[in-house]
């Protein structure tokens, strides 16, 4: 090696907890970061589809390959620290107020983490899963360190903290299974023969075949309201994500089942009392 490359590699940058970082050793810890990278994803890649050959459910195909990812890219990290001459315990000691300004400021960022290691060990929510979190529905993307991606019914990419998934209330509308039992209300005028409104819709949730036989409809007057007796069609459908299409259908269908059935919907009805 020419001497001006040599001095140019041997050339000292910092000296870090008793260490000394040359820009040769820097290169070559950059170059084993980057293989790490490289070789993580790869064998994320290959751990994914070994999985999926063998069945695992597609959650656990996730969850196992981010896991494969991450602990990759860690070792890289510790081992191009290494290749550069830094020893963590000696960064850690050098850098003792950093780390504690770095636990004030990066608390949340610290606290996503942790949660997103949670979400993929635990898996409380899995990648595919159809969840509401606050007032977000949608599938689950991807779960990230910091975030998790969420895609709406919209098609809009919406991003949760990882914390929000571990420490609040969420909705998993796939486990334990992805049905649910939706509930269409709907109001007819009094005097109407209830049986005949009950058959009437039994029929509508029996011509819909989205609408799962097992278990089966269910017709229930719920109450006497101000203008029409109030009543529920239950059904379950296959799946949650598909609960507005289902409903829109079924009501549509009610509305021509009424009209053919002489089935009225009545207007609200207020009494009026004139004094002069």
């Amino acid at each position: 090696m020419p001497e001006d490359f040599k001095g140019l590699f041997d050339h000292k940058l910092v000296s870090i907890g008793g260490a000394t970082v040359t820009i040769g050793a820097l290169l070559v810890g950059a170059a084993v970061v980057l293989v790490a990278f490289v070789v993580a994803n790869l064998l994320g890649f290959w751990t994914q589809r070994l999985l999926r050959l063998r069945g695992a459910e597609q959650g656990a195909q996730f969850a196992v390959a981010k896991i494969v990812r991450y602990t990759v890219i860690a070792i890289g990290l510790i081992a191009g620290f290494d290749t550069m001459g830094l020893r963590l315990d000696a960064l850690l000691a050098a850098s003792a107020v950093v780390a504690v300004g770095i636990g004030f400021g990066l608390q949340n960022i610290a606290q996503n983490f942790v949660s997103g290691l949670i979400l993929l060990i635990e898996r409380p929510v899995r990648h595919g899963d159809f969840v509401r979190v606050g007032g977000t529905l949608g599938t689950v993307e991807d779960i990230g360190l910091r975030a998790t991606h969420i895609v709406s019914r919209d098609e809009v990419t919406i991003i949760v903290p990882n914390s929000a998934l571990v420490t609040a209330e969420v909705i998993n509308h796939s486990r334990p299974t992805t049905s649910l039992r939706i509930r269409i209300t709907v109001g007819v005028a009094y005097g109407t023969d209830t049986d005949r409104v009950k058959r009437a819709l039994l029929d509508v949730a029996k011509n819909e075949e989205r609408v799962l036989p097992d278990p089966a409809p269910e017709v229930r007057l719920e109450d006497f309201g101000d203008s029409s007796l109030e009543f529920a069609l239950l059904c379950w459908i296959a799946h949650a994500k598909d609960d507005l299409r289902i409903g829109s259908s079924l009501r549509f269908a009610i509305d021509e089942a009424f009209r053919r059935e002489g089935i009225e919907i009545p207007f609200p009805q207020r009494d009026l009392r004139l004094r002069s």
